[in-house]
């Protein structure tokens, strides 16, 4: 088991930031490492993707957390996003160029998959766990179906997780959620309201620790 899958595992939630703000991305971050999160997510479809992930491995990567860069489509985004120094990659899709060159050089890939071929080409490609995506549209019930057969493969569940919810995905067999604006209120950060980000968070963390 790598570091970076025993982190997902025992932390259990991921942070996912699409379209931060370059100038709040500092603030925010540190307002979700305070709630108790430690895997936080860059999608590379933010305008300075690169540059924040730099600045926050820069500041939290040497211990505080695991930076990891998200929406990563094909092998040129996966090269931008760990030149800038992205410790781990996740993905909507499958690709098993991606998978290739992050084990080549030790970065983790978490692949997005739905259905079980799909899940199965991923962990047979190298990946050590899979984002199951959209859990908004599929739902925890579905997750659980396909765990049923597919046990020893590590599955974070990604979209429509809530704090009413997502105790269920935990009971579904998810390993770890993925979550966006949820988790991250974007009008929050936009009013710079980050005491309410961090208690946000440790509402999400305290739930997933109860399971």
């Amino acid at each position: 088991m790598s570091e970076l899958l025993d982190m997902l595992e025992r932390h259990r939630i991921v942070a996912i930031l699409r379209g931060i703000e370059e100038s709040r991305a500092d603030r925010t971050a540190q307002a979700i490492i305070d709630g108790g999160v430690r895997l936080l997510e860059v999608t590379m479809n933010t305008d300075g993707a690169a540059a924040i992930i730099n600045q926050w491995r820069t500041k939290f990567g040497g211990g505080e957390a695991r930076i990891g860069a998200g929406t990563v489509l094909d092998v040129q985004m996966a090269q931008e996003a760990v030149a800038a120094g992205a410790q781990f990659l996740i993905s909507p899709n499958l690709d098993e160029e991606v998978i290739a060159y992050g084990a080549e050089r030790g970065i983790s890939v978490w692949p997005g998959c739905m259905t079980p071929t799909e899940i199965v080409r991923a962990w047979k490609a190298g990946a050590e766990a899979v984002k199951v995506f959209p859990m908004g549209t599929l739902g925890w019930k579905y997750l659980a179906e396909i765990r049923a057969p597919l046990d020893r493969i590590p599955m974070l569940a990604t979209g429509g997780v809530n704090l009413d919810n997502i105790g269920d995905y935990f009971r579904a067999g998810a390993c770890a959620v993925g979550m966006g604006t949820k988790l991250v209120d974007m009008d929050w950060v936009r009013a710079g309201e980050y005491e309410r980000i961090t208690e946000r968070v440790r509402q999400f963390v305290s739930a997933a620790e109860g399971i």
